[in-house]
């Protein structure tokens, strides 16, 4: 028999995943509101809860997470791919983090409520899935979605192609524990995919003792990569990354097309790709090592013909080719899409917010921003136009409009000086103190400011044109 209650709240927020944390976290501390979230999961942390246990975070630790709690301990890596970098927190890194970020914020204050294990049903209506009770939410302010742009992971993600009986595939969650498998150890490996899933794959295969030579790789897109130097704190790293940042805003503002662009970024440092003498069409702001690239760069088997449709009983299927493969080799599904991609609608709606990436790629800064001035503003147009949607791109030629777009929108910010001055000391920006600390008898740093400032106003003006060219290029294909 199955109970009903009534509870009340200002904030439903639905997900307790990165996004849906950081706007809590934000909106707690920058009003009154009471808060309830609820989550299908059995903790906090959303798909890190179904992630392989190899996963890493791409960007350093030190801006990822919620503004109010620091993630990870501030020190560089020693060894590895990422040495001399600052850290990258692990998947059970991360879910012990938000996890403490529940119990030592969101619940310490006194003014949240989590209900894991509970399923939304709409309009108020919350389901538990542990015994079936219902429970009635009347909802004050709005109703949070930090759901809409939920992240897919393998472990939870059927691949889209048929698989024969009798194929050994797994998702990358299954490689640390092969050990349990009674099944023969694999005569080689074959990774399906060409995201950072399938990047994360080959590196712990290598790093685990894999010879290169027993890795296959399925490739349907090679990708434009960021290049990690460029995205480090701290004022050590001021020439690698704000520097990096002065580079890129000159190639956007010098570059004739979008494959002008790629590789004036790759000739500044600002972009990596695995196999030199391709010309990749995706990118999807991935970010590794230079050392993370040569290690892949080991792995000659790949396989370039476009997406897998079957994996057969002796080999893959493709549109226009099959591949065979040796017997008791182990397929790796690396597949899913990682952001779920869904139209932009607006963030804030009369009873409602969706929360949606406003700054690119920065996840848990978008949430915590969008927090922020649902808290501080009235004028929902106003609150619509500084969190517009962020146009993530899929291929090349979407980079220009994304990046015009983040352009847009940061002076857009900045002509609000309350605003203005919280994106300065978010430790979820990343490079706002940094910036601020630079003092005038820094010729050197001061140059690289001044050169930033510069490049501002013609980036923007050029991407418009890259963007519109992009645009007519992309309808001229699809024409063809």
């Amino acid at each position: 028999m199955t109970r009903s209650t009534e509870i009340e709240t200002d904030y439903l927020v639905v997900g307790s995943g990165a996004m849906g944390l950081a706007f809590a976290d934000t909106l707690v501390a920058e009003s009154d509101a009471r808060i309830t979230i609820v989550d299908r999961h059995g903790q906090p942390g959303g798909h890190w809860n179904d992630a392989y246990s190899f996963v890493a975070l791409h960007q350093p630790s030190a801006y990822y997470g919620v503004n109010s709690m620091p993630l990870g301990s501030g020190i560089k890596d020693t060894h590895g791919v990422n040495a001399g970098l600052y850290e990258l927190a692990t998947g059970p890194e991360v879910c012990g983090y938000f996890s403490a970020v529940m119990r030592q914020k969101l619940l310490a204050s006194g003014r949240v409520d989590y209900l894991p294990m509970t399923d939304y049903r709409g309009d108020g209506q919350l389901v538990s899935l542990l015994t079936g009770d219902e429970t009635r939410v009347k909802v004050r302010r709005r109703t949070v979605d930090a759901t809409y742009t939920a992240t897919a992971v393998p472990s939870t993600t059927a691949p889209a192609y048929a698989v024969a009986d009798g194929v050994r595939l797994v998702t990358p969650n299954a490689l640390p524990h092969l050990a349990r498998s009674d099944a023969p150890v694999p005569t080689g490996y074959v990774i399906i995919g060409a995201g950072k899933t399938a990047m994360d794959a080959g590196v712990w295969l290598l790093g685990a003792g894999v010879p290169a030579d027993r890795i296959r790789w399925v490739m349907p897109r090679d990708s434009w990569l960021i290049n990690r130097q460029t995205t480090q704190p701290g004022a050590e790293f001021f020439h690698d990354s704000i520097g990096a940042y002065a580079r890129k805003l000159g190639a956007f503002a010098t570059a004739t097309d979008t494959e002008a662009l790629f590789e004036q970024l790759e000739a500044s440092g600002n972009m990596l790709r695995i196999d030199p003498s391709v010309r990749p069409q995706m990118f999807h702001y991935a970010t590794v090592s230079i050392a993370e690239i040569e290690a892949l760069r080991g792995i000659a088997d790949v396989i370039r013909h476009g997406r897998v449709r079957a994996i057969e009983a002796d080999g893959l299927r493709f549109d226009d080719a099959f591949v065979p493969v040796a017997a008791g080799s182990l397929y790796i599904d690396c597949t899913a899409s990682g952001i779920t991609r869904r139209p932009s609608v607006p963030v804030f709606a009369p009873d409602r917010i969706t929360l949606q990436v406003v700054q690119g790629p920065l996840v848990t800064f978008s949430a915590a921003l969008i927090a922020w001035v649902e808290a501080h503003m009235d004028d929902e147009d106003r609150k619509n136009a500084l969190c517009a949607p962020f146009p993530f791109p899929n291929g090349i030629l979407d980079f220009p409009q994304a990046e015009l777009a983040n352009l847009r929108h940061q002076v857009l910010r900045s002509s609000e000086p309350a605003l203005r001055g919280w994106i300065r000391d978010s430790r979820l920006d990343g490079f706002g103190k940094v910036v601020d600390g630079v003092t005038p008898d820094e010729t050197d740093k001061m140059a690289v400011l001044g050169r930033l400032r510069e490049a501002m106003r013609p980036a923007m003006a050029n991407l418009q044109v890259l963007a519109a060219q992009a645009t007519g290029d992309a309808v001229t294909a699809a024409m063809a």
